[in-house]
Parts: C-alpha cells; sequence; structure tokens
C-alpha cells in the first residue's frame, strides 16, 4: 500500500519509520496484555447491560422533574453492576470530573470534619476546589473542613507506613488520587491502592476512603470498590464515555453515600428521584460498550508514544517496564518550546478543529498558563487524542486518549516530523 499521498497532505517524511516500527515489534506482547484485559472489560459491561436488562425504551427522553426517566435508573444501575456498588449517580448534571469529586466532597464533610490526601496534593483543580490554592469563594476551607495531606515518597509511591500517623478522631474522608494529574509520578495500581485501604482500616475502620477514578477506569481488571473504596468519581467525557457520551459524571459506592451526594446534587427530599437525563442515556450507554476497547486503543497509543521517546532519549512516565492504571503518559520535554510545539502537532492530528493553533492561556481551575491540544467529536473529551501541559518546569507534555491506535499512530508522525522542523529533536 502507498501512503505517500496521505503522508503528503501532511507533510511527512520517512524519517522515523523505523523506529516506530521497531517500536511496534517490541510492544507485541504488552499489547497483548492490554488486549486481555480490555475483553474482559468488555464481557464485564456485557454482563452489565443483559443483568440490568437495557431496553429500546430506556433510550426515550422524558421532560419535567424527570420522574419518567426510567432509562436514568437503568444506567445507574448498570454503573453500579460493573463497579461492584451499591448504588451510583449518573447525571448530564455533573459536568466535568472536578464537579463529581466536589460533589462528593461537599456531601460528606462538615464544619470540623478533615479530608486527608495520602498521595499528596491532589490535581490543580481540586486543589481550588479545597482552597489551597486560588483565591475561589466557597471552597472547603472557607466552610471549616480541614485539609491535610502525606507526602509521597522521593519515587512516586505511597508511605504505607506513615498513614496511620496522619488519621486523627477527625480525619472523616481519605482522599486517593489514582491518576497522576500534573505530577511526574505513574498512576497508582489497584493493588497499591488496596495495600493503602488495608493500612487505613488498621487505624480506623469507619473513615470514608473516596478514589478520584478519573482516567483509570476500565485499565486493570478490577475497579477500587471490589478492594474496599467506599466510594469512587469521574468524568463521562474520558474512559467511561467511549468519545461518544456528550457530557456528564459519575459517583458509585455505598448507598447512604451516594444519597448524600444525590441530595447535594439536587436536594434533600428529592436525592436520586428527579433530574432529566436529556435524551443523554443511548449515547452513554453506547460510550459505555465501546468504553474498553477505546481504553486500549489509548493505551496502546500511549505505549507507542512511550517506546519512540525513550528511544529518542527522553523520560517517560509511566516507563514501559511500569504497570499501567491510567492512559495518561507523561514526557518530560525540558524545553517550552517542545511543549508547545508538541501540543501544536497533536492539534494538527486531532479530527476536529485541527487547524486551530493553541497557544498558553490561564484556564479555570490552573494556577499556572495552560497549553491544550484538543480537537474531538466531543470538546474536552480525553478519551479522544489529546496533550496538555503547564507553562511550568520541566515543561511536561501529558498525552491522553486516542480512539483507535492508527489516528495516535499518524499523530506520532507529525509530532516527530514538527520538532524535526523546529530543530527541536
Amino acid at each position: 500500500m502507498d501512503y505517500n499521498d496521505i503522508y503528503n497532505n501532511y507533510n511527512l517524511d520517512d524519517s522515523f519509520d523505523k523506529i516506530i516500527e521497531d517500536s511496534e515489534k517490541e510492544l507485541r506482547e504488552i499489547f497483548e496484555k492490554h488486549e486481555a484485559i480490555s475483553e474482559f472489560n468488555q464481557a464485564k459491561v456485557l454482563s452489565a447491560f443483559n443483568k440490568n436488562a437495557l431496553q429500546t425504551s430506556d433510550f426515550n427522553s422524558s421532560t419535567g422533574y424527570g420522574y419518567a426517566d426510567t432509562g436514568r435508573d437503568t444506567i445507574e444501575n448498570i454503573f453500579s453492576s460493573i463497579f461492584k456498588a451499591e448504588d451510583s449517580l449518573v447525571r448530564p448534571s455533573i459536568v466535568s470530573g472536578t464537579h463529581a469529586l466536589s460533589i462528593v466532597l461537599f456531601s460528606l464533610l462538615n464544619y470540623g470534619d478533615k479530608l486527608l490526601s495520602i498521595t499528596d496534593d491532589p490535581y490543580d483543580t481540586m486543589q481550588q476546589v479545597i482552597g489551597i490554592a486560588g483565591n475561589k469563594k466557597g471552597t472547603l476551607l472557607e466552610k471549616g473542613i480541614l485539609y491535610d495531606k502525606l507526602d509521597l515518597n522521593d519515587d512516586g509511591s505511597i508511605k504505607y507506613e506513615e498513614i496511620k500517623d496522619k488519621i486523627d478522631d477527625k480525619t472523616k474522608v481519605i482522599l486517593i488520587q489514582r491518576s497522576t494529574g500534573y505530577s511526574q509520578r505513574r498512576a497508582f495500581t489497584i493493588e497499591e491502592i488496596k495495600k493503602a485501604i488495608d493500612e487505613i482500616r488498621i487505624s480506623n475502620k469507619d473513615v470514608i476512603i473516596f478514589i478520584d477514578n478519573c482516567y483509570g477506569e476500565f485499565t486493570e481488571d478490577k475497579e477500587p470498590i471490589e478492594v474496599g473504596a467506599d466510594i469512587i468519581a469521574g468524568s463521562l467525557i474520558k474512559n467511561l464515555g467511549g468519545g461518544i457520551a456528550v457530557t456528564g459524571g459519575y459517583i458509585t459506592g455505598k448507598s447512604d453515600l451516594i444519597e448524600y451526594c444525590s441530595n447535594t446534587l439536587t436536594a434533600p427530599g428529592i436525592g436520586k428521584d428527579e433530574g432529566l437525563s436529556f435524551g443523554t442515556n443511548r449515547l452513554v450507554a453506547e460510550g459505555l460498550y465501546f468504553a474498553p476497547h477505546v481504553v486500549k486503543e489509548s493505551i496502546k497509543v500511549a505505549l507507542l508514544f512511550a517506546s519512540v521517546f525513550t528511544k529518542l532519549g527522553y523520560e517517560v512516565t509511566p516507563s514501559l517496564e511500569d504497570p499501567r492504571s491510567d492512559i495518561i503518559l507523561a514526557i518530560k520535554l525540558e524545553d517550552p518550546d517542545k511543549l508547545k510545539t508538541f501540543c501544536k502537532s497533536i492539534q494538527e492530528a486531532c479530527t476536529v478543529d485541527s487547524t486551530f493553533i493553541p497557544e498558553p492561556y490561564p484556564m479555570p481551575g490552573y494556577e499556572d498558563p495552560v497549553i491544550m491540544a484538543a480537537g474531538g467529536f466531543v470538546e474536552g473529551a480525553t478519551s479522544e487524542l489529546s496533550a496538555d501541559g503547564p507553562l511550568r518546569e520541566p515543561y511536561m507534555a501529558y498525552l491522553q486518549g486516542g480512539l483507535n491506535y492508527y489516528h495516535g499512530k499518524l499523530a506520532l508522525k507529525i509530532v516527530l516530523n514538527r520538532l524535526k522542523n523546529n530543530n527541536l529533536i
């Protein structure tokens, strides 16, 4: 097959074809491992659809209060089955992963209670929810909720032996952020999360263990509730949306905790009983159906980038030897021009808005200007190919998503050619 016409459209040469081909050969065994995980999770989703009798009528749209929105209830039951949870809250009115996490914290913490993060400070946007960054109104700290954190070891691992020393009689919720965020560590595996949960339970059997599950869903064959977490939350336009869900977030876990969250989202006395799905049930279900496959494709894209950039002398997180528990790849570029070129090249490779040129810009919820490359069928869907990074040392590019591997491979060729053309590689 002759790809020259296609490559000419992107002004590509073959300078990096050999290194990409070599990487693909070396990655076959790792790819097969993630194929197996994807197959398992696909069966899990299909079983949940069957168990909860998903029907065509569940895709009908309702009006008003949403009392007749049976599809909404079916979707939430499906989520509970997949995550082995007692109950779930899955709504388009949850606007993002940060919103889902915020709902949990404001629902479960009261004046004088303490939130303890044992995976260092959380992601930038959550720091503003807590009140340890920015100057926003209505933060947890402003409402008299206490906050403490446990730093990570130098290698990015959890200080398991020090968890007990951080828990006191005011500690009500312990937060574990599964994914890397804008840090330089890899995501925590389900096994590592279980080890942390076991340590917590030795000290306090009643504290609420809350997992920020964003970017981690379906990357392994288990989820955090299966190893003892009480409640987890995330976004539907990341892993679980499969590039199809147009908005929304989820919270799933113990039924009494979900009741608190639903009462915060709507009102006490209303809870989960009201709230339209606005005709999104089919898109949520279809996105969930595709999600195990899309997550696997995203991981394969990340692995290919990781292999090639490692060969070119760059530090990547996670490394090829590390276990994977989210879809994000961090590449340490150590140069603002490289970071800008990387993101602009990803934007050029996007399916939508490929002619846009991203520039660093102050973003809501972030302390530093951020350059973001994203152009997909769903705006902001990080299950689709995207990349971003804050303009701060060491100038990390965070690659996410990829609905299919071949798109990611083409994007890699574009990135490498643009870096080469700008004498940056």
